[in-house]
């Protein structure tokens, strides 16, 4: 499922799809072959390390290849077969085993270009290139141009003002000769991809690029399909013989991979390992869900997801409407193989409902702007990393942590398990909550199979549960605190005792209550009319809870204690944002009116 998936997504992306058996390679040297082939020089394109960007880069003829005697790529190569250059040792001396291997390649580099060349007399390019082997090809480069070369820079081939890799005819030869590579003893069969009989595959032609998936254990290429030894294959049988796929399916399916791979837009990397892929299949309007998966979420898209997830009936009746799919595709490598970790092909709908059921479900309301707030991915990850004061500690979210947050999107499935011991014990030691990290305990609470621990998105002040209740409780407290002493405090409440208040509230909130007297006599004082209001809030929400009050807490209760308390600082704060803005439109009618008295 996962190669026909591959290729129906190659087929709606042809134009962009490089020729068969081609891959982007950085160029470092170009050979320039002048004057019909009689001459010849070097014109390097290397850039300066930490500038790989500015390298020019070019499809170039490419097939994994292994083995004692590694055989050549046609036209464009490194040094080593282009131009014969041996590999040195780490001391830089060049041994003749080297010098001899050096030898045979270039002489094997030699011998399929010039199968090229004699297919093509007719072609001017073709000519140049047989003249300049046979005038002594590397010897024609001035030697203190080669002396600059080093055995694995990447040489193409350049004749005037033609790339020579990038002509047909050396595109259906190259072709040709990994079609004699790969083809091998595979013979002729039934392709389990496209179901027609078809000349089949002895092995996987390409590989994933070096990098292109991260991986705790190194860098490497990374084959799809690998069977190596008798130990891995069904009934002893190695390579392909029991997974028959065609030559074109095969190249196509590669293809595709390295090319969602290297898109921005179908593609996310994960910090520690791995990489996922997801394309969408026979619709339109992807480009919306794909900025969604990106990490800045369009508030639009995001609303259009949110409003999908109430419009849509079911994924069944939805996927009669819209005829298009998703398909997610996560990838870890271990040492050259690759490892699919994660496979998702779903009806379009069904995945828009999800990702839009992630976006509710994690929204934080904020009382001051008045707006919710939705977190990127990285962001939720890295709130269970430590808090430095300033920002969170790069590097410090647990490993594989945005990798399961994805999944969970995706699948809109509930939370790891893990996420709430890690987001409780970080919100303790830094004493800070903020978005991101609400938006996980509302997605740990909203995701619960009883829906008795859902909680909205705003205050509920029908909710009479304990913990929620405490939460609210002990805002207040913190707030008659800032109110009657100022912000200038060498430590709050909150910063005392929060933690315990999160896990103990019976002991802790009763004693705050106590304590708050002192606070309500001064605002009473200073501020008759707040305090008296303060104090009301005060009394009614510990009347509510008092004969409850919980001796301790539950990991799941402490996450809506934390929610409790979030949401009564956020409604406090939209109360004092009307209160500002009645004051500043008491003042402008105050200020304007002298003309009306």
């Amino acid at each position: 499922m996962l190669l026909q998936r591959l290729n129906e997504y190659g087929e709606a992306i042809a134009e962009d799809l490089p020729p068969d058996f081609y891959r982007d390679r950085v160029i470092t040297w170009v050979l320039d072959i002048r004057e019909g082939g009689q001459r010849a020089r070097l014109i390097g394109d290397r850039v300066p390390a930490g500038k790989r960007e500015q390298a020019r880069s070019e499809r170039v003829p490419y097939a994994q290849r292994s083995g004692i005697r590694v055989p050549p790529n046609l036209i464009v190569d490194t040094a080593e077969f282009a131009l014969g250059i041996p590999k040195a040792g780490k001391d830089g001396a060049v041994t003749d085993k080297a010098r001899g291997e050096a030898e045979r390649r270039h002489g094997a580099y030699r011998e399929l270009a010039l199968r090229w060349v004699e297919r093509e007399p007719d072609d001017a390019s073709a000519r140049a290139l047989g003249t300049y082997f046979s005038c002594g090809g590397p010897a024609l480069i001035p030697a203190e141009q080669l002396d600059e070369v080093e055995a694995g820079d990447t040489v193409a081939v350049m004749a005037g003002t033609r790339w020579l890799h990038a002509l047909p005819s050396v595109q259906q030869l190259w072709a040709e000769v990994v079609r004699e590579r790969k083809g091998g003893d595979g013979g002729e069969g039934l392709c389990l991809v496209c179901g027609e009989q078809r000349s089949l595959l002895a092995t996987i032609p390409e590989t994933v690029k070096k990098g292109s998936v991260p991986s705790a254990g190194g860098t490497n290429e990374g084959a799809l399909i690998s069977i190596n030894t008798s130990a891995q294959g069904r009934g002893g049988i190695t390579q392909l013989a029991n997974t028959p796929v065609c030559i074109q399916c095969g190249r196509r399916a590669m293809a595709v991979l390295n090319h969602l791979i290297a898109s921005k837009e179908h593609s996310r990397r994960f910090r520690d390992d791995g990489v996922l892929l997801w394309w969408a299949r026979h619709a339109d309007g992807e480009r919306e869900l794909f900025d969604v998966l990106q990490d800045d979420p369009d508030p639009a898209s995001v609303a259009h997801l949110i409003e999908v997830l109430h419009t849509t009936p079911t994924p069944h009746s939805a996927s009669r409407i819209e005829d298009g799919s998703f398909c997610a595709l996560g990838l870890g490598l271990n040492n050259a193989r690759l490892v699919v970790r994660e496979w998702i092909d779903v009806p379009l709908p069904e995945i828009k409902a999800a990702l839009g059921a992630w976006y509710e479900d994690h929204g934080v309301h904020d009382g001051w702007t008045g707006e919710t707030r939705y977190s990127p991915l990285w962001l939720l990850a890295l709130s269970c990393g430590r808090w430095t004061g300033e920002r969170y500690a790069p590097g410090s979210a647990p490993r594989g942590l945005e990798a399961d947050l994805l999944r969970a999107a995706l699948r809109r499935t509930p939370l790891p398990a893990r996420v709430l011991p890690l987001i409780l014990q970080r919100i303790h030691a830094d004493q800070k909550t903020d978005s991101p990290r609400l938006a996980l305990l509302r997605l740990i609470l909203n995701r619960s199979p009883r829906p008795e621990d859902h909680v909205t998105p705003k205050l509920d002040q029908d909710s009479n549960e304990p913990a929620y209740l405490s939460g609210r409780l002990f805002a207040v407290m913190e707030n008659i605190q800032r109110r009657a002493l100022g912000k200038n405090l060498n430590a709050t409440v909150r910063d005392k005792y929060f933690r315990a208040a999160a896990t103990s509230p019976s002991a802790t909130l009763t004693r705050l209550f106590s304590d708050s007297g002192a606070h309500l006599k001064r605002l009473r004082k200073d501020k008759p009319g707040a305090g008296s209001a303060m104090e009301r809030q005060l009394v009614d929400l510990y009347a509510k809870v008092q004969q409850d009050l919980p001796t301790h807490l539950t990991p799941l209760q402490q996450a809506r204690f934390v929610i409790g308390y979030a949401h009564q600082r956020s409604e406090d704060l939209a109360a004092a944002r009307t209160a500002a803005e009645a004051h500043h439109t008491d003042a402008a009618d105050i200020h304007g009116s002298p003309t009306a008295a």
